[in-house]
């Protein structure tokens, strides 16, 4: 059995059943268009954007009848805030700040998502690989089974060969119903994550191709330029310097004016007005201890970020050594072990059936290389994990 048949038979099952496989891109596509962890993200932006349009409002006027029984006996007054020059605009752009903080945070979601969506997709690809594995054993121990009846009505070999083959023949049989229920767990994991139906039957494509890994200064000049962890931090920090400067501006407190119409102050007057200033005299508030708290906050975050650098450093680094010895295995087993290891098991069966070794010589063979290409799709599989760590190492980052 070639392992070229084991990569290509899920898309061979697929175009059976008249689906067309979904590739990597796709899924990301579709996850990026329809996945509800990432609608629900999207939905802060609306919220972010009402709150530039709520911190560019102005301040209301305050209008105030009175009716007493001393002189003037009526008065109708209106007071306004008179903000200071560049309050507003400090106001402002600490929303815009919150604005482009939401977007880094929804970018940082698209990324996890797309994590989870390579994992879930390479995972799929490994359930149909050892799906199409557990088959063609089944029809090997189906075959050693009709070889070793055949044997025994010749008279050639006793009872006992047949039921050991019918034995491993139900082994075999067992490990495909398992298997059925493992590729339809992981393709509903998928669905999800795609915004499919859980019990949609989707097929993924699979190639034997291997593509070359990035050299180690082009995978972290990657990161540093599109990690999602660091735009989030970086888009923190400006909004916390754009809260210090607002709260630097609050410390000096706006005037309100306030005039007013007065009647019935006989025998003075019938009508007569009144103008006053008011300003909130800063004793106990001055809003020092607010810009204290901005600037530490940015500095904290600062660090962070500068110690999340570090660390997509040296995630980068420790994803690009593992993806590179992954990938010398799965090549090791594709291109020299898999093959030697099929001759192994094709000189066994016609051994066996040409009567020059015994049956538990051939069922030996069978399960060392059913061994063998187990920790070949194993190989892979761990291959397709240190792909989508460096993936994740290069984008996504740390929450």
């Amino acid at each position: 059995m070639a392992f070229a048949t084991l990569v290509l038979g899920a898309g061979v099952l697929a175009a059976e059943e008249g689906a067309l496989p979904l590739t990597l891109e796709q899924a990301l596509a579709e996850a990026r268009a329809h996945n509800p962890t990432l609608a629900a993200a999207r939905l802060q932006a609306a919220v972010d954007g009402a709150g530039v349009a709520v911190a560019r409002e102005w301040p209301n006027p305050e209008a105030r009848y009175e009716r007493t029984n001393e002189l003037p006996r009526e008065a109708l007054s209106v007071a306004q805030v008179l903000e200071l020059p560049g309050k507003r605009a400090r106001r402002v752009a600490v929303a815009q700040a919150a604005v482009g903080s939401g977007a880094a945070e929804i970018e940082r979601a698209q990324r996890d998502v797309e994590g989870d969506v390579r994992r879930a997709f390479y995972a799929v690809a490994d359930a149909q690989r050892r799906s199409v594995l557990v088959l063609e054993l089944r029809q090997i121990a189906a075959r050693a089974r009709a070889t070793a009846a055949a044997r025994f009505d010749a008279g050639d070999v006793p009872r006992l060969d047949v039921l050991q083959a019918d034995l491993a023949l139900l082994q075999a049989e067992n490990e495909a119903g398992a298997q059925e229920g493992r590729t339809r767990a992981a393709v509903a994991t998928l669905n999800v994550l795609v915004g499919r139906e859980a019990q949609a039957a989707t097929e993924v494509a699979d190639a034997d191709e291997v593509a070359a890994l990035p050299d180690a200064e082009s995978a972290l000049a990657d990161a540093m330029a599109h990690n999602a962890g660091l735009l989030v931090l970086e888009r923190q920090a400006a909004q916390a310097k754009a809260r210090a400067s607002l709260a630097r501006a609050e410390r000096w407190p706006d005037p309100t004016v306030e005039g007013a119409l007065t009647h019935d102050a006989e025998p003075e007057f019938n009508w007569g007005w009144r103008a006053s200033v008011g300003l909130s005299l800063p004793l106990f508030t001055t809003h020092g201890a607010q810009v204290r708290l901005e600037e530490a906050a940015a500095l904290a975050l600062r660090a962070q970020r500068d110690a999340l650098e570090r660390r997509i450093r040296a995630d980068v680094a420790a994803a690009l050594y593992r993806a590179g010895a992954q990938r010398q295995v799965y090549l090791r087993y594709r291109d020299e072990i898999l093959p030697r290891s099929r001759e192994v098991e094709a000189m066994a069966q016609e051994s066996y059936k040409s009567g020059q070794t015994a049956l538990p010589a051939l069922l030996q063979a069978l399960q060392a290389a059913r061994e063998v290409l187990t920790q070949a799709l194993q190989a892979q599989s761990d291959y397709d994990a240190a792909l989508a760590d460096l993936a994740q190492a290069t984008t996504a980052g740390t929450k």
